[in-house]
């Protein structure tokens, strides 16, 4: 399945030069030096503590939503870069209980889990991604990124900071089937994502955490994984890079496997958009998310912004982190 090339063709890139779209669009949107030279957090920095009031004083009802898929053995992964679903043991159960082991008839259990930590519902950190050996910052991703993990920008450094208003763009509903899903290799645009906001009548305001629904989870969960990880998936168009910088937004995070549409807009290519949004623009990604039952609500109450709260885990010096992201309108 191939994907439509007309919007960066429009952009002026040719298809076949990826060298030549990252390096051109790089040189107009790199946030290097914005926040000095030992910045960690990246577009994190937009996200104020007064952005948090103004997300906070989107909460109306008090209903909360869950937007993490499932971390069980049946999730997403097939393996590729050894990526497994995640194995959960019990340590300790019920039967432990019953043999007497501590005193006055209590009981208790334990349990352990084992997962690459970007196996399911994610944010990517900003040492995840380099361009052409360079990391957030300009950095030398060798110096950032060794054995003993990400040692400057590990996501820890995030874990305190993503809370605020969040946004929810519905492309599904918006440009999709009547199902409120957009088919495979489907691009998304700039102009589409603002044309989206405006039928929703919701602002995108620097500081924000983006939500881009594309309805293929839902689809997912009807007719199986397939190729979900990794496989044919609507997605950001690379040229909404300029529109990332420009709109000044925190982090966007959508319900695929990799955020940007897949196969990619340039041959040969491999995820372009991660190779300008996380080294040149510091920007948090996030993936494999479940905007399903937020999306339901929105279009009931017509109100597409909320409180969100997506802190990863404090895993010191990882490059990406489950989360578990409440929203609450």
């Amino acid at each position: 399945m191939s994907t439509d090339t007309s919007a960066i063709v429009a952009a002026g890139f040719d298809p076949a030069e990826p060298e030549d779209a990252v390096a051109a669009t790089a040189a107009r949107v790199s946030n290097w030096g914005r926040w000095g030279p030992d910045d960690v957090l990246g577009t994190l920095n937009l996200l104020t503590p007064a952005k948090r009031l103004e997300g906070a004083a989107c909460v109306r009802t008090g209903a909360t939503f869950s937007l993490s898929q499932p971390f069980d053995e049946a999730g997403p992964q097939h393996g590729w870069r050894k990526r497994t679903n995640p194995v959960h043991t019990m340590l300790g159960t019920g039967h432990e209980a019953l043999d007497g082991e501590f005193p006055h008839g209590i009981g208790g259990a334990d349990d352990v889990i084992a997962m690459p930590l970007q196996c399911s519902t994610q944010w990517d950190g900003l040492g995840h991604i380099f361009d052409h050996g360079h990391a957030w910052n300009g950095r030398n991703a060798a110096e950032v990124v060794r054995v003993e993990g990400d040692l400057l920008t590990g996501i820890e450094t995030a874990a305190a900071h993503l809370a605020g208003r969040g946004v929810l763009l519905d492309a599904g509903r918006a440009l999709g089937d009547a199902r409120g899903e957009l088919p495979d290799s489907y691009p998304i645009t700039a102009d589409e994502l603002d044309e989206i906001a405006a039928g929703q009548g919701v602002e995108i305001r620097e500081g924000d955490i983006v939500c881009v629904r594309t309805g293929q989870y839902a689809r997912t969960r009807r007719e199986g994984w397939g190729g979900y990880a990794g496989g044919p998936a609507p997605g950001l168009s690379f040229t909404t890079a300029e529109w990332l910088h420009r709109t000044g937004i925190a982090a966007i995070a959508t319900d695929t496997w990799g955020v940007e549409v897949r196969p990619n807009e340039f041959e040969p290519a491999f995820q372009p958009l991660h190779q300008i949004a996380i080294p040149h623009l510091g920007l948090f990604l996030g993936e494999m998310w479940d905007l399903d039952g937020l999306a339901e609500d929105c279009a009931a109450d017509g109100r597409y912004e909320f409180f969100l709260t997506a802190a990863p885990l404090r895993i010191t010096g990882a490059v990406g982190s489950p989360v578990n992201p409440i929203a609450v309108k």
